[in-house]
């Protein structure tokens, strides 16, 4: 078995669709960043990265590189649960947590276990999404921007030799 622990935060801004988890969500404002900026997506891809040693989110995808200008972070998800299946591992259960004073995110967190779940090849019973505020404390309560946190099991898969 392998953990890995991914932690991730962009700043909110007008004029940018917000995306937490592969879901649009509606708001007046979105998350700043080189790719579709996802936080719950980024914090995971940095803990299954985390588990294998293999770097973090920002030396295999450079904000650098416009070929991950204003990407989808479900195909970066992607390409990692490609290089960790190529390894021998499958995740074994992810646990998350979105850090955000507004919107409220409750309703839309079973589309991004769905989403989450369907990306990483395994069922939803393995995915656990929370959203928390910070009682209007630092910038999370400020409305200024919003973090996640993620911690996945990696479990060698049985049917690999590897």
């Amino acid at each position: 078995m392998r953990v890995g622990i991914g932690f991730d935060v962009h700043q909110l801004q007008s004029g940018r669709n917000l995306v937490l988890g592969g879901v649009r969500i509606p708001f007046d404002k979105g998350l700043l960043g080189h790719s579709d900026a996802d936080v719950l997506v980024h914090a995971i891809i940095d803990a299954l990265l985390g588990a294998l040693a293999m770097g973090d989110i920002g030396k295999l995808f450079p904000d650098t590189d416009n070929r991950y200008k204003d990407i989808n972070s479900l195909e970066l998800l992607e390409q990692v649960l490609d290089r960790i299946q190529k390894r021998g591992w499958q995740v074994g259960n992810l646990d998350t947590i979105i850090m955000a004073e507004q919107p409220k995110l409750q309703l839309f967190i079973p589309r991004m276990i769905t989403s989450i779940a369907e990306n990483l090849q395994i069922d939803k019973e393995q995915v656990s999404i929370k959203a928390t505020t910070t009682e209007k404390l630092g910038f999370i309560g400020r409305e200024e921007g919003i973090a996640a946190q993620a911690i996945v099991l990696l479990i060698k898969d049985p049917s690999r030799d590897s």
